[in-house]
């Protein structure tokens, strides 16, 4: 094997120790890798280049993935419209296996035998990074010095001054994950099933009162446009974000059962996936028929829990993907949006592909389409089959 060692750099404390520590402790030649998936301006990656280097990184690479991560990732879980256990839109949990495969691709391209990440041992990050170097590149080394070690905070901090780099490290309150399809929060609120977190928690703090009405343009089930003006999805979900963040939007904890087998909270903060998931989902209401929608439903359920739980890789994947992008066809249109102090409301849409017919009737006022005797006949012979049924089973009406 030879000695080159990938890193997945994110600059934090973990990965920060992970360079010395894998260059003094086991003779490793480290390239480090930031992934970019939204949560870095280009001030930020600068800086994190500089600090990668100073720590001894041979080499460090910045991959922009924002387009990757939405065309491949995000656009999908808008067509399922997926929040997790019906509350989180997959808004870090979904950014780790395309961060993971950006990698393995530098490995590649280096031709390195190791590959690293600074995961611990107890959370769902790990499995993400590993199962994928373990499908795509069994054949290459997977080093996790902080899960291996089981160090502490304090112990990687010392062992960093012990090697000359005495950064200013803050211990901060609460853990932070910043991506294009939101952020996760966690602290000592959410280690608890009754904690909630303070506004200080929140990145993006509460500055706006009242409320105002937005318009979303969907083509095809992508959204394109705000307010009438045409907009690149990515770019679209930068300016929703910080047009409703402000106001509260996009905020709650979510509870669910992680990879590793046990139940797990996190804060989020996801005013832009909340809106536009939502507003989507009335879109499809009324283009969409009534199988449609319960075949979508069902299978967006699965497809969430798969995406979650690092399952990418697996061809069913594709196979939904494949239905979801079908399905799309007709989920073109505008939808109303109130904003409003800590939440949101989807008021209408506009679509020329709506159902909502009135050249076939208003529900509950008139029929243009068949008769009342119509109804009489229909009704008898959806009735029929469990006619027959209590008939036979006398008991059951009982």
């Amino acid at each position: 094997m030879n000695n080159k060692v990938v890193l997945a750099f994110s600059g934090g404390l973990d990965t920060s120790f992970c360079i010395p520590y894998l260059i003094n402790e086991k003779g490793l030649e480290v390239y480090t890798v930031l992934v970019n998936t939204g949560g870095f301006n280009k001030e930020e990656t600068a800086k994190l280049e500089t600090k990668a280097l100073k720590l001894g990184a041979k080499k460090h690479i910045t991959v922009d993935a924002v387009d990757e991560y939405y065309n491949k990732g995000i656009k999908y879980l808008v067509f399922g419209n997926i929040l997790k256990n019906n509350t989180y839109p997959l808004s870090v949990s979904s950014e780790r296996i395309f961060q993971a495969m950006e990698v393995l691709k530098v490995v590649k391209q280096l031709g390195a035998d190791n590959v690293a990440h600074g995961s611990t041992g107890a959370g769902n990050d790990q499995v993400r990074f590993d199962i994928v170097f373990e499908i795509l590149a069994p054949e290459v080394k997977i080093i996790a010095p902080v899960r291996e070690l089981q160090s502490t905070r304090k112990q990687e901090v010392d062992y960093l001054k012990a090697h000359g780099f005495d950064f200013p490290w803050e211990k901060a309150k609460y853990s932070i994950n910043q991506g294009i399809w939101g952020t996760s929060i966690g602290g000592v609120e959410t280690l608890s099933s009754d904690g909630y977190l303070p506004e200080e928690a929140y990145p993006i703090q509460k500055t706006k009162k009242g409320e105002e009405i937005i318009k979303l343009g969907f083509n095809k089930g992508e959204v394109c446009s705000l307010n009438g003006k045409k907009m690149k999805p990515v770019d679209l979900i930068h300016a929703l974000r910080d047009l409703a963040a402000p106001y509260g939007i996009g905020r709650d904890i979510h509870i669910g059962d992680t990879i590793i087998g046990i139940k797990g909270r996190v804060g989020f903060e996801a005013a832009a996936p909340m809106i536009i998931i939502k507003a989507h989902h009335l879109l499809e209401k009324h283009v969409l028929t009534k199988s449609q929608l319960y075949w979508k439903d069902s299978l967006a359920v699965y497809y969430g829990q798969l995406m979650h739980e690092a399952q990418y890789l697996d061809p069913v994947m594709r196979d939904i993907e494949a239905f979801f992008n079908k399905s799309q066809e007709n989920v073109s249109g505008e939808v109303l949006v109130r904003l409003m102090e800590n939440t949101f409301q989807v008021l209408g849409c506009d679509s020329k592909y709506d159902l909502m017919s009135s050249k076939f009737g208003n529900y509950g006022e008139e029929n243009k389409s068949y008769t009342g005797r119509d109804v009489v006949g229909f009704t008898k012979v959806l009735a029929n089959p469990l006619k027959i049924y209590y008939s036979v089973n006398d008991d059951k009406n009982e």
